[in-house]
């Protein structure tokens, strides 16, 4: 991969776009959840070209994406949200990028949001190929049916042992609720899925998903016992060829900052792109 070029640069413009293709994803991974749990306590709502959502109770999908590119929501908008938040009993967490109108950031810090934790968007600029990497002793092959809950179980034990290099992450989620999460992205949002097998064994696992010519690079996790073999890489490799053959001008992933996975996928030519600010309002009894 060729790492020498110019730092690829994004514009509001870009972010806006990416940003629109997580507001797409978290859609569809909750309208799953809600579909999974019938009459469950989730709720989607569309707020300035963003959107609030809650899957259900614990779930990584419970926040409000893609907020500063469509306008600032006022107070009477935001009382909502909070509203329907509270009455869950969960915090509003706003994934709020930097390239956002900055109003918004000043009206959630007089709401009382307080500033939790970052994760940054990198990306990769897709030409017509892309070179793929398989490792010694390790198969990457697309993921099918019959093995779809091996697979499932493989991305939840690697989240549920996540690595330690880098800032901390602020939250935690029950393995049992990341799985659910997973597999509601995976029935919704057209999400390709690929595995690295081992002697016969799933080893490490990832996801793609495609829209509006961005490659979004998901759910990628190793088992502890496999770390550090270039299984991430080749994961990598394999998505970035498909994406690059159908057709996609640009590959994004989300990391922790100063993560392994951020080192990881810098080393094969991703460039930083922009940091969200995750904000976060605790619920208060009885709503607001």
């Amino acid at each position: 991969m060729d790492t020498t070029g110019m730092p690829l640069f994004c514009d509001v413009d870009l972010a806006a776009r990416i940003e629109r293709a997580e507001v797409e994803l978290i859609t569809q991974g909750s309208t799953a959840a809600h579909r999974r749990q019938g009459e469950g306590p989730g709720f989607l709502a569309p707020v300035m070209g963003g959107v609030a959502s809650f899957a259900e109770d614990d779930s990584p999908l419970n926040k409000v994406a893609g907020l500063g590119f469509g306008g600032v929501p006022d107070d009477g908008l935001l009382d909502e949200v909070e509203c329907a938040f509270a009455e869950r009993g969960a915090p509003v967490q706003v994934e709020l990028a930097h390239l956002a109108d900055p109003q918004i950031g000043a009206r959630l810090t007089e709401r009382g949001y307080r500033l939790t934790s970052f994760e940054n968007v990198l990306g990769f600029p897709l030409p017509g190929e892309h070179p793929r990497f398989q490792p010694d002793g390790i198969e990457i092959r697309p993921s099918g049916d019959a093995e779809f809950e091996e697979w499932l179980d493989t991305i939840a034990t690697g989240f549920a042992h996540p690595d330690t290099q880098g800032v901390a992450s602020h939250e935690e989620f029950p393995r049992e609720v990341i799985a659910a999460a997973i597999r509601d992205l995976v029935s919704a949002a057209g999400m390709r899925r690929y595995s690295a097998v081992s002697e016969g064994v799933v080893v490490g696992g990832a996801g793609l998903r495609m829209t509006d010519g961005i490659a979004q690079l998901t759910g990628a996790a190793t088992v502890p016992s496999h770390r550090r073999r270039g299984v991430q890489t080749a994961l990598l490799a394999a998505r970035l060829a498909e994406a690059a053959a159908a057709g996609c001008d640009l590959a994004v992933v989300t990391t922790r900052p100063g993560s392994t996975s951020q080192q990881n996928v810098q080393r094969q030519g991703f460039h930083l792109l922009y940091t969200r600010a995750v904000l976060v309002k605790q619920a208060e009894h009885g709503g607001e």
